[in-house]
């Protein structure tokens, strides 16, 4: 048998023998070894081995890994392929577990069991993860839980995800060359500053020659850095570092970033149509799982990440829909959403048919930006480009012009 220490929300994996001798193999959910023994007793089972799998409630990942987008989605596609063919959604799960190797993945899907075994909702496992799993992936397998339409939400919710992953990828793939311009940029930059530079200028200095004010600057800065080479390289990657981290993890950075991002005017109309194809794609779904107008605007505003969306989202819920006007007639009253947006809903809403056309305009939406990424790269790449000559040109005219002089008195 093994044995570890007491810790609270531990799944334990036991293999015991019933009264008959048969051998039974089940988890279960312990705060500490005793009480997990003490469950074997209560079922008149003999332990043989009671083992823990650690599984850690509220944070999926760490060392071994976190969920990604692309685990959601081969899960959401795999559920919906098993209970289309008529397998249970338990034996699904426990396929799914033998099959995973991720750490992650694997103690997230033994949480799912436990919660199936004891007779929970199954959306209950999903919540305890708000960070991997949004409010919308719950809320939409909430409601196709009560509905009984699990397999059509996993079918929609893999359509999605898949959706999504692409457009990343898309967007991740027009960035890498940028990206490498400006490494390479940085690179050349350092390099020519810490040690081509402080070299040549030396040279010319202690030769005697009296080179013009532009030379002397950029020499200048050449022998300063090269007297202080290990604080210019702190200092530099130092200070990338804390930016890197300030405007990508820290909550404040994030917002700094995303407003300064926001008031530049070609990446102010990107975000615009991301914040639009994400309200789009998100009460789509959300309506076609058959929640509440007023919960499902409600839900998307608390997901757009687009403070001014979000505003207008919480002010159509609560002052719009919530006091009688329609869907149509809220949306028309903020003006954040394009107009042809507005006048679809309205149309829509008349017909019926609401739910396709926003999945319609995410579709839309989700193509334009892709093509205003590229036309942002296609922009880019020469500014980058002719940054890099300009850097480079400016320290080789501060070395010619010596060269010049030396060679003119001869």
């Amino acid at each position: 048998m093994s044995c570890a220490n007491d810790t609270k929300d531990m799944i334990y994996h036991y293999i015991a023998t019933d009264k008959e001798g048969k051998l039974q193999e089940a988890d279960y959910e312990a705060a500490n070894l005793e009480e997990a023994l003490r469950f074997l007793a209560g079922r008149e089972l003999r332990p043989v081995s009671v083992k823990p799998l650690a599984v850690n409630r509220g944070v999926l990942g760490g060392f071994f890994g976190n969920i990604t987008l692309a685990d959601k989605v081969f899960l959401t596609k795999y559920l919906s392929l098993m209970m289309r063919v008529g397998t249970d959604l338990l034996a699904a799960i426990n396929i799914l577990i033998a099959d995973f190797d991720k750490p992650a993945m694997k103690n997230f899907l033994l949480e799912v069991r436990e919660n199936l075994t004891k007779g929970r909702p199954f959306y209950e496992a999903f919540a305890k993860h708000p960070k991997v799993f949004s409010e919308v992936f719950v809320n939409l397998l909430k409601a196709a839980e009560a509905s009984g339409t699990l397999q059509t939400t996993f079918e929609k919710l893999s359509l999605s995800l898949t959706k999504e992953a692409e457009l990343k990828s898309k967007i991740r793939a027009a960035l890498i060359y940028p990206i490498i311009i400006l490494s390479a940029s940085l690179a050349l930059f350092v390099f020519l500053v810490t040690f081509a530079l402080p070299k040549l200028a030396n040279v010319f200095l202690s030769g005697g020659l009296n080179p013009p004010g532009f030379s002397k600057f950029v020499f200048g800065i050449g022998l300063f850095v090269g007297d202080h080479v290990l604080g210019f390289l702190i200092v530099v990657f130092g200070g990338l570092g804390f930016l890197l981290y300030f405007f990508l993890r820290n909550r404040i950075g994030k917002r700094i970033g995303d407003r300064l991002m926001r008031r530049l005017p070609f990446i102010k109309i990107l975000y615009r149509e991301i914040a639009v194809q994400r309200f789009a794609a998100t009460l789509s779904a959300l309506i076609g799982a058959g929640l509440p107008i007023i919960n499902s605007v409600k839900i998307t505003a608390a997901v757009v990440n687009a403070p001014e969306f979000k505003d207008a989202l919480l002010r159509i819920a609560d002052e719009g829909l919530a006091k009688g006007l329609t869907i149509g007639e809220s949306f028309r009253r903020e003006t954040v959403f394009p107009k042809v947006v507005v006048n679809l809903i309205a149309i829509s809403e008349k017909a019926g048919h609401l739910s396709e056309v926003l999945d319609t305009l995410s579709d839309f939406y989700a193509s334009n930006v892709d093509n205003n990424v590229k036309t942002l790269i296609s922009f880019l790449e020469p500014a980058l480009l002719l940054f890099m000559g300009m850097v480079v040109g400016g320290i080789a005219l501060s070395i010619i012009i010596p060269i010049y002089q030396l060679t003119s008195q001869f």
